[in-house]
């Protein structure tokens, strides 16, 4: 079968979708710098520790590894951080993406599968979100990931490399075995930092905004399994291995829960009375982001398996369980 190389997949989503293509018999390379993934997270093929950012080693493990097709993780996650940092989001997110998209082209390697992100819409004027609104992004992480969006295009139009860009909205959740799970230092996403309570590991949950023109003055958000994102990618690997065209699609199930909502049921499956703390509205935070998957769903097949808060909030807690 055809070799994949899969870059940042000690992280969280990459993990996954190793696991999936592992499982589905796909030889792969893991390449990964370790500085947030995690060793243990790669369960199938062989890892290779180092940075995009060298050149040398790049074109080795393109040279003695020959893949078929690039699966792009390695990236810096938090959009706090991109304000506060922002050329870290541009040299790793983007200078290092180019990095990558320069090398596959001198090997002649034409298949590349993007990590992108809602964060590309900026603040929507309308919802569910299609892919077919613009890009306007308000933060250096949103920037930094609709420039390699633009890259691809260029790319395509040139006939060098084709892609797909998976726009993820809220990726949470589980492997339903148990044996990965979200590991993020620090932790920024809602449900685990729940989970986290619960646990007592903080004095609480913040909710950030109780005012916002939605049915319990929460932020609303598309909550997708970690697992039906690693099913999309490998639809979007599929695709391309059939020398299918560039896209771009949306990763969500098409309708959201308020910040409430999750607490509530995080407060469910744990059966713990999370305590919550209420604070100011965050800047940049739009009062509903909901995915329109009909793209995916009707290009690439993909058929969600896990569409049900409450399951993915109890795979999240199972694997929180297990950490120290």
């Amino acid at each position: 079968m055809d070799r994949i190389l899969v870059t940042g997949g000690a992280g969280y989503i990459g993990s996954h979708v190793v696991k999936a293509l592992g499982e589905r018999g796909f030889p792969v390379v893991v390449l990964d710098d370790l500085s947030r993934g995690h060793r243990d997270a790669v369960l199938h093929g062989d890892l290779v520790v180092g940075d995009l950012a060298d050149a040398a080693l790049l074109n080795t493990v393109l040279s003695d590894y020959k893949p078929s097709a690039v699966m792009h993780f390695a990236a810096h996650i938090e959009v706090a951080e991109s304000v506060r940092e922002p050329l870290k989001y541009y040299e790793n997110n983007a200078a290092n993406t180019v990095n990558l998209l320069g090398a596959m082209a001198r090997h002649g390697i034409g298949n590349f599968i993007f990590s992108s992100t809602a964060a590309v819409y900026g603040i929507p004027e309308q919802g569910p979100v299609v892919e077919t609104l613009p890009m306007r992004p308000i933060n250096p992480y949103g920037r930094a990931k609709a420039f390699v969006e633009s890259v691809l295009q260029d790319l395509s139009a040139s006939g060098s490399i084709r892609s797909v860009s998976l726009r993820y909205f809220n990726a949470a959740g589980a492997d339903p075995g148990g044996r990965i799970g979200e590991r993020h230092d620090p932790e920024s996403h809602l449900i685990p930092l729940t989970l986290k309570a619960a646990k007592g590991k903080r004095r609480n949950i913040t909710i950030f905004g109780e005012d916002y023109p939605t049915p319990d003055g929460t932020c609303i958000r598309d909550y997708v399994h970690v697992t039906d994102l690693a099913d999309a990618h490998l639809l979007a690997l599929e695709h391309l291995l059939r020398k299918g065209s560039t896209q771009a699609f949306n990763c969500g199930y098409g309708h959201g829960y308020s910040v409430r909502e999750v607490i509530d049921t995080a407060r469910r499956v744990t059966a713990i009375d999370i305590p919550v703390e209420i604070a100011a509205r965050r800047q940049g935070d739009p009062p509903v982001l909901v995915a329109d998957s009909t793209k995916l769903r009707q290009t690439l097949g993909w058929i969600p398996r896990h569409d049900d808060l409450e399951y993915v909030i109890r795979t999240a807690w199972e694997w929180e369980k297990k950490q120290r």
